[in-house]
């Protein structure tokens, strides 16, 4: 079974993410997560996108429900800094856990999908560049959140 990122001769997978489906992983342990739903999460992703030269970071968007789209940034980064409302942090703490859902790189992992796969050097979408993406995404045409 080959367990590399892209081709079969890319770079080693990491051991977060599944050989198949998803799996719920523990925030705060490998990376934390910030989810923002619907058509601004795309929105959100499309800027980071474009300001990264198409690398962000690992971003995995879900197809069903809120269709969620979830920034996987560095573990311990979200736990101390005011979001937005519409983002959702996903970390660990003193009395609370946060699971994030993380698909298979191939085969059958409806509904999520990786938006952008993990790079190679191990990045995770930088969080200061999220978080300032995301306050002016919904923010909207009227201004800073």
């Amino acid at each position: 079974m080959d367990t590399r990122i892209g081709t079969p001769n890319s770079v080693t997978q990491p051991g977060w993410i599944p050989v198949s489906g998803f799996r719920l992983r523990k925030a705060g342990v490998q990376f934390d997560a910030v989810r923002v739903d619907g058509e601004a999460g795309r929105r959100v992703a499309d800027v980071l996108e474009a300001m990264t030269g198409g690398e962000p970071g690992p971003i995995v968007a879900d197809a069903s429900g809120r269709r969620g789209v979830y920034f996987l940034v560095p573990a311990g980064s979200t736990s101390h800094r005011i979001w937005p409302a519409g983002a959702v942090r996903f970390n660990s703490g003193k009395g609370r856990v946060g699971y994030v859902p993380v698909p298979a790189l191939w085969g059958r992992t409806w509904p999520l999908s990786w938006r952008c796969l993990p790079p190679a050097d191990g990045r995770f979408v930088h969080t200061l560049m999220l978080r300032a993406v995301v306050r002016e995404v919904l923010a909207g045409p009227d201004g800073p959140c």
